[in-house]
């Protein structure tokens, strides 16, 4: 790891007022946290920045979490971030993801005509910074604009931790605790 979570010792309100969106009172802290938000506190006026975006994406989108999840893998799966793709398999599979669909993505391909849309536009914006008109249309009738917009972020905001998460060396916390 380049950058490990930020010594217990160096916790302090910055870093609590940093966590209070995406965590209770109990999981703000060195252990509760986990190995990547215990890293990025690291900056914690980033962090509480960035993460009032990132709850926005991952609680209150309109997205359906099922479409957000394959979204969200695709890029995952597109940037190498481990880290990133282990949390969300569980919760992909938490919210209607099946295996099938989640070894599909990983070649780009998918079972139905929405699925396949949105990794396409995933695709897209991941190659070009842009969905094309063809994809935007397609997209149109299943997802309204909202939803749309709500795509676009959240391939740039997971695209963003997937490079922050290859950066620094974010280690998977199971994959931590398996090497002790």
């Amino acid at each position: 790891m380049r950058l490990g979570p930020l010594p217990p010792e160096q916790w302090d309100d910055d870093v609590d007022r940093a966590l209070i969106g995406m965590l209770p009172a109990a999981r703000r802290n060195p252990a509760g946290a986990g190995v990547a938000l215990g890293t990025l506190v690291r900056h914690p006026k980033l962090t509480k920045a960035f993460l009032g975006f990132n709850i926005h994406l991952l609680f209150r989108s309109t997205l359906p979490e099922r479409l957000r999840e394959l979204v969200i893998l695709r890029v995952a799966h597109r940037r190498g971030c481990t880290y990133e793709w282990t949390h969300h398999v569980i919760m992909g599979l938490e919210v209607g993801l099946t295996e099938t669909d989640i070894e599909d993505l990983q070649h780009g391909t998918a079972a139905g005509a929405l699925d396949r849309t949105v990794l396409a536009a995933v695709d897209e914006l991941e190659e070009q910074s842009r969905i094309s008109d063809p994809t935007w249309s397609a997209l149109a009738e299943h997802l309204d604009e909202r939803q749309r917009m709500d795509l676009v972020f959240t391939v740039g905001c997971y695209g963003t931790l997937a490079m922050a998460f290859n950066t620094f060396g974010i280690e998977d916390e199971q994959q931590t605790e398996q090497e002790r």
